[in-house]
């Protein structure tokens, strides 16, 4: 059963590449994928479940009623996967999810009042690579404070303003993808992977902002500047996009925009105060956007600004998007729970055992799955070891070499591929962009960068922290 798990994610993985030859919206594909590998994984849990999950499932069974200790193997199988697995897997999920359609609603409640046009106003350049330098690096920025995927949404919603022609968007919306991921990769708080990293106490702030910023920059200016050679000229004059809204005055559309943004930043503050998760955080702003933007409209009693309440706006989010999103994450957790990456894992580790190798080929693999299960599975093999281990195991100390770069490596190798990061999701359905167009000509683009970036890394690591280290 495992082999026909690998098998389908194969084939739906490659139906959701040949989207448009197929003419298959690849959401289909990718809820169709999700949904069946968890019948296939039902249909041969009895065979799965005790072989993956043994200690797991016995305290399962301890905690259980008599009945279904008594019962069938396979009926407490079932269960097990009913109870446990896809309730966990579907809170991760959905928290994911809540964050993308609090976040979206917030990007678009403030487009749809003209305020980016706060930052849009001050991009004076009409000149197509200056502005793609001015959009890459804002958007590496952003991503170290902001998660990337609420980086890209703003971005792509702040593009759209800037750039009509669709092919064009496309590849500045790339541009963003690599700089989102590469911007959040040395940041403990701008990738979910680094914070799960930072969290559990792997990495620390000062040993990712050390060691990781110069080979994340190396990732993204390599891709811009090839990819800058392929825009010239300037924008025609009145290209952009402008957004009337003549019943919101100027102070109005700043308070939306400074409300917008500045929520958008407080998230990651409100998650290192509460310790709760970001879609609390991130829906706790919305609600407060809700009220502010009901209060300014009842006070006004227009019926034209109807449109501009936040009911009619999270009718316009991309909900296509949240599906593909839902099926993809789905997909990877039959692979995570089937221990199917934990196997892959951990025969890099016995066949390789080189840490800078693992880690480049496990950012090449995020690039196909979710880096998420990739790097909860690395955290799983090894454990964070005393200051003074030597020799193999001293790369696993807290803030080693072995976390450093598995923070690089997975949060900038997701953008080899543009369903290889929440970023690239993102961007896929927002701007519509073909996967056989991004890997025909980005993907090679991202590559390149991703292993320049890995190479400062190791340089780093075998010349720079010794030194430093004494």
């Amino acid at each position: 059963m495992l082999v026909a798990i690998v098998a389908l994610f194969i084939v739906g993985y490659m139906a959701i590449a040949l989207e448009h030859p197929l003419k298959v919206d690849k959401t289909a594909s990718a809820l169709l994928l999700g949904m069946t590998l968890w019948v296939l994984y039902a249909f041969g849990a009895e065979t799965i479940v005790p072989m993956v999950c043994g200690e797991e499932f016995k305290e399962f069974l301890a905690g259980a009623s008599a009945s279904l200790q008594n019962a069938p193997l396979a009926q407490q199988c079932i269960e097990f996967i009913l109870n446990v697995q896809i309730i966990e897997h579907m809170g991760d999920i959905s928290s994911t999810l809540f964050f993308l359609i609090g976040a979206m609603t917030i990007v678009e409640l403030v487009d749809v009042h003209g305020g980016f046009s706060i930052i849009t106003d001050r991009i004076t350049t009409r000149k197509k690579r200056k502005l793609l330098w001015v959009i890459a690096c804002i958007t590496f920025c952003l991503s170290a404070v902001l998660d990337n995927l609420t980086t890209t949404i703003v971005m792509i919603m702040l593009l759209r303003k800037l750039v009509t022609d669709q092919r064009e968007r496309w590849l500045y919306a790339s541009m963003i993808v690599i700089a989102a991921n590469t911007g959040g990769a040395w940041s403990p708080i701008g990738d979910v992977t680094t914070i799960m990293l930072w969290v559990k106490g792997n990495v620390t702030t000062g040993a990712l902002i050390t060691y990781v910023l110069l080979p994340s920059i190396v990732a993204m200016i390599i891709p811009v500047m090839i990819a800058s050679r392929k825009l010239k000229g300037e924008l025609p004059e009145g290209n952009r996009v402008v957004t009337h809204s003549d019943f919101i005055s100027p102070r109005e559309k700043k308070t939306l925009f400074y409300l917008g943004v500045g929520g958008l930043i407080f998230v990651p503050i409100f998650k290192a105060i509460t310790h709760l998760p970001p879609f609390i955080g991130i829906l706790f702003v919305l609600s407060v956007l809700w009220i502010f933007t009901e209060l300014m409209y009842n006070s006004k009693m227009l019926e034209k600004a109807e449109e501009h309440r936040v009911p009619r706006v999270i009718s316009r989010i991309d909900t296509p998007s949240i599906l593909f999103f839902l099926g993809i994450l789905m997909a990877v957790a039959v692979l995570q729970v089937t221990g199917i990456l934990q196997s892959t894992a951990n025969w890099l580790d016995h066949t390789v055992n080189n840490v800078y190798i693992i880690n480049i080929v496990l950012g090449i693999l995020s690039s196909i799955v979710d880096n998420v299960p990739l790097v909860a599975a690395a955290m799983g093999m090894y454990p964070v070891v005393d200051p003074g281990a030597m020799g193999y195991m001293a790369n696993f100390v807290q803030g080693g070499v072995f976390w450093q770069f598995l923070s690089y490596c997975a949060g900038v190798g997701g953008s080899i591929l543009i369903i290889g990061s929440a970023a690239g999701v993102v961007a896929m359905g927002l701007e519509k962009i073909s996967f056989g167009w991004y890997l025909k000509n980005v993907s090679w683009l991202a590559l390149v960068g991703y292993l320049a970036g890995a190479v400062v890394y190791i340089l780093e690591a075998e010349y720079l922290m010794p030194l430093i280290n004494g």
